[in-house]
């Protein structure tokens, strides 16, 4: 769990590394324990009012396929100073006409022990043809979860940064020199 501050650090690391002109803004910047993801906002393509949806959303793939392409070198650069230094894998994705494209991104194993009755809601979901498997079927329920409990988790993130800091203050801590220590 990193706290606010950490995050406010990353943030602010790629705010002040990252080329001025590849972004129009830095959207979000998340972290978990494998990954660090940069999203920023690109130009929409410049389309007639009474353009499709078909066409519009064609532009929107081909401006973000440019993007990629034209990038990959400034991107690499940075990414490769910043798993240097973060330890993290870092990933890319950009905000276009109001869509979000995730371009390069991992996707991490995780393990986990289910009893009959989970396994049960997994299989149903692969019998619906929701999910192909039982990873699939997983990361759809987690999605689902995601999407319906934001409020619940982002109090839950902040108890955890609470309690973060509250052990960083405890017996453990490292004590801050004593007035009048003095070698």
């Amino acid at each position: 769990m990193i706290t606010t501050e950490q995050q406010e650090k990353l943030r602010g690391w790629f705010t002040g590394r990252l080329p001025d002109d590849l972004f129009e803004e830095l959207v979000e910047v998340t972290v978990d324990r494998e990954e660090v993801t940069v999203i920023g906002r690109i130009p929409a393509p410049r389309l007639a009012e009474d353009v499709s949806d078909a066409e519009k959303e064609a532009a929107v793939q081909g401006r973000v396929q440019e993007f990629r392409e034209r990038t990959r070198e400034n991107r690499i650069a940075v990414a490769r100073e910043a798993e240097h230094r973060f330890r993290k894998k870092v990933s890319w994705g950009v905000e276009c006409a109001g869509e979000r494209s995730l371009f390069t991104h991992i996707s991490a194993p995780v393990m986990t022990r289910l009893r009959q009755p989970e396994r049960q809601v997994l299989d149903t979901l692969i019998a619906a043809g929701v999910a192909r498997s039982r990873s699939d079927a997983l990361a759809w329920c987690v999605r689902l979860v995601q999407r319906h409990t934001d409020d619940w988790l982002t109090e839950l993130r902040d108890s955890l940064e609470h309690v973060q800091r509250v052990r960083a203050q405890g017996p453990d801590a490292e004590p801050e020199d004593a007035p009048g220590d003095s070698e």
